[in-house]
């Protein structure tokens, strides 16, 4: 398990399958996180309106449709993110998300959690050769 590593405490969840968001938000919690979840790319721009999380988990595929602009907006912004959808990544995706983590549902948590790690490090890492 991955103990004493700092992650980062504020996550936005994008799910629009009501048991995969209550899941992931109760993980998240217990790991240690601030979680807010929305369920469409609607309800996403109108918070991020308003917050900057640290880190967002992202469905691709919405009920409102693809993320692809919403995820434009969160590079645009700075906002590291990774996708956690249905949507197998062989399937095709936009040129923008080819450099994104992408996990496929179901995953488990702790590959979950791992992969908001291994973004807080390289994050970290980033903002460290900028200073």
């Amino acid at each position: 398990m991955l103990t004493n590593t700092v992650i980062p405490s504020h996550c936005l969840i994008i799910e629009d399958q009501a048991l995969i968001a209550m899941s992931v938000e109760a993980y998240l919690e217990d790991a240690g996180f601030e979680v807010q979840t929305v369920a469409s790319i609607a309800q996403a721009q109108a918070w991020l309106r308003d917050s900057t999380p640290e880190f967002v988990i992202l469905d691709f595929m919405l009920k409102d449709g693809p993320a692809t602009e919403l995820a434009g907006e969160l590079h645009g912004r700075g906002i590291p993110f990774i996708v956690y959808s249905g949507y197998a990544r062989h399937l095709g995706v936009p040129c923008a998300l080819q450099e994104v983590p992408w996990l496929e549902k179901p995953t488990r948590r702790e590959d979950l959690l791992k992969a908001l790690v291994t973004l807080s490090l390289r994050e970290t890492s980033i903002a460290a050769l900028n200073a």
